[in-house]
C-alpha cells in the first residue's frame, strides 16, 4: 500500500488479486494524483493489473487513446456516470450477460462532469449508474449527498453486480473501512455530507454568490435529485 508502518493497510487487502472478468477503465483527473487520501490506489491494489487500468488526463482524443476509443466504441462497455440517460446497473446485467469493460470517472463531482461532457469518446458506451441504497463510508472526506460514493466504493458495488459476487464489495470496502479508522485515530474528523450540513443548519461556509451554485445548494436541502 506504500503507507507508512504504522497506518500500513497491507493487512487489509487480499492476499492475492481478486479473480474477476470485468476490466475497469479509471479516468482519472490530474488533481486527484496529488490527493494523499485517495481510494484509486487501494482499488488497484485489490485487482489484477490487466483488470484495473487507470489512464490520467482531462481530454482523451481517438487519436491519442486508440486503445480507449477502441473500448467505447465496443458494444459490451458501460460507463458508470448518472444521468437522465442513464440505466440501473442490474437492469443492464439482467438484460445481458455480454458487459466486460466499465468505464469510471475519478475525480470530484465538478471534475467528473467536466471530463464526461467534454469528451465524445465517454457519450458511445451505454451509460449506467447505481441505485443509491448505500451511504458512503468514505467519511474523511466531504460528499456533496449522503449517497455520494468514492470512486472506490463505486467500483465495489458495480463489480459485485457484474460479478454477481457479494462478497467483491466487502473485500474492497475492508481497506478503505481501515484508511478511515486509521485517520479518525489520528485527529480526522468526520465529515458529514454538503446535503447533511446544509439540512442540519451546521453548514459553516459562505453561501456562494454564484446563482447557480446557490440553486444546486437548494436543490440539495429540498431532495431534489441533481
Amino acid at each position: 500500500c506504500s503507507r507508512p508502518q504504522k497506518v500500513c493497510l497491507c493487512p487489509f487487502l487480499p492476499i492475492h488479486p481478486l479473480k474477476i472478468s470485468t476490466c475497469l477503465y479509471i479516468i482519472q483527473h490530474p488533481a486527484e494524483e496529488s490527493r494523499v487520501l485517495r481510494t484509486v490506489p487501494l482499488l488497484a491494489a485489490c485487482l489484477p493489473p490487466d483488470k484495473c487500468k487507470i489512464l490520467v488526463g482531462r481530454r482523451f482524443s481517438e487519436d491519442r487513446y486508440p486503445e480507449l476509443a477502441t473500448v467505447c466504441r465496443n458494444p459490451n462497455t458501460l460507463i458508470l456516470y448518472p444521468g437522465a440517460e442513464a440505466t440501473n446497473l442490474e437492469e443492464v446485467v439482467v438484460v445481458s450477460s455480454n458487459p466486460s469493460v466499465m468505464i469510471i470517472i475519478d475525480g470530484t463531482w465538478s471534475q467528473a462532469k467536466d471530463i464526461f461532457y467534454k469528451n465524445s469518446l465517454f457519450r458511445l458506451p451505454k451509460q449506467v449508474q447505481l441505485k443509491p441504497s448505500i451511504s458512503s463510508q468514505y467519511v474523511i472526506r466531504t460528499q456533496p449527498t449522503n449517497t455520494c460514493l468514492s470512486t472506490l466504493e463505486c467500483a465495489a458495488v458495480a463489480l459485485t453486480i457484474m460479478e454477481k459476487n457479494k462478497s467483491i464489495q466487502e473485500i474492497i470496502l475492508r481497506p478503505l473501512q481501515a484508511l478511515c479508522s486509521f485517520q479518525l485515530q489520528h485527529g480526522a474528523q468526520i465529515h458529514h455530507s454538503k446535503e447533511h450540513l446544509l439540512k442540519n443548519g451546521l453548514y459553516d461556509k459562505p453561501m456562494p454568490k454564484n446563482k447557480r451554485k446557490l440553486r444546486r445548494m437548494e436543490l440539495l436541502v429540498n431532495n431534489v435529485k441533481i
